[in-house]
């Protein structure tokens, strides 16, 4: 497949291009997926081997986080990133917690090979500099740790770029293994749907997930 961010300009537009944190500054104590896509998210994680029934102590980051990681159980050190406080404080599996906004600033206040594994729930295309974020997730994770990239057909379509918009859930998960393999140091992805084929009445749940090399 070729690059689809090269089928058109302004891929990284948005229509509504004020603050993010502006945005998000009235917190959302909401899921936004269903139930069962939920359950797909924490069925990646505990097979991933990240959470609290990992063999290891694990530190994990959750990017562009919320109240809750959607974890099945929490890890040794949970590092929550986003938008607004109140929404982090309410992170019960969180040790620490970074209000961050990532497209205002992609560098992570974190240190080198820090990670054993990130997270990014259903919010990866609200990135206007997706690269830059991927590589800077590249730099704290330690060699061999995972990154698992999940995302449904839900959005804000305010702030979701204009290429996710105009683009559908295969291309999607090929968008994000552009991000990843333009980031560097990061093994193939692997995209794969999370959730049942056919008419699967809920919220469909995808996953893109590689290691660190």
């Amino acid at each position: 497949m070729s690059n689809p961010m090269d089928a058109f300009p302004g891929f990284f537009d948005r229509a509504d291009p004020s603050p993010d944190g502006e945005f998000y500054s009235v917190p959302r104590l909401v899921t936004h997926i269903d139930d069962q896509a939920i359950a797909a998210v924490a069925a990646l994680y505990a097979e991933l081997g990240v959470d609290g029934d990992a063999a290891q102590p694990h530190r994990v980051l959750d990017l562009m986080s919320s109240w809750t990681s959607h974890l099945v159980s929490a890890p040794a050190e949970l590092i929550v990133l986003g938008l607004n406080q109140i929404e982090l404080d309410a992170n019960k599996m969180a040790t620490e917690r970074i209000v961050q906004d990532l497209n205002v600033d992609p560098r992570l206040p974190l240190a080198d090979k820090s990670m054993d594994a990130v997270l990014c729930c259903v919010s990866v295309d609200y990135l206007i500099h997706p690269v830059e974020v991927l590589a800077e997730t590249a730099r704290v994770m330690r060699p061999g740790a995972p990154i698992a990239i999940t995302f449904s057909n839900r959005c804000f379509p305010s702030k979701a770029i204009r290429g996710w918009l105009a683009t559908d859930d295969a291309t999607h998960g090929a968008i994000i293994g552009e991000y990843l393999r333009l980031a560097g140091g990061f093994t193939p992805a692997e995209i794969t749907v999370r959730t049942p084929s056919g008419n699967y009445p809920g919220d469909p749940l995808y996953a893109v997930v590689c290691r660190r090399r």
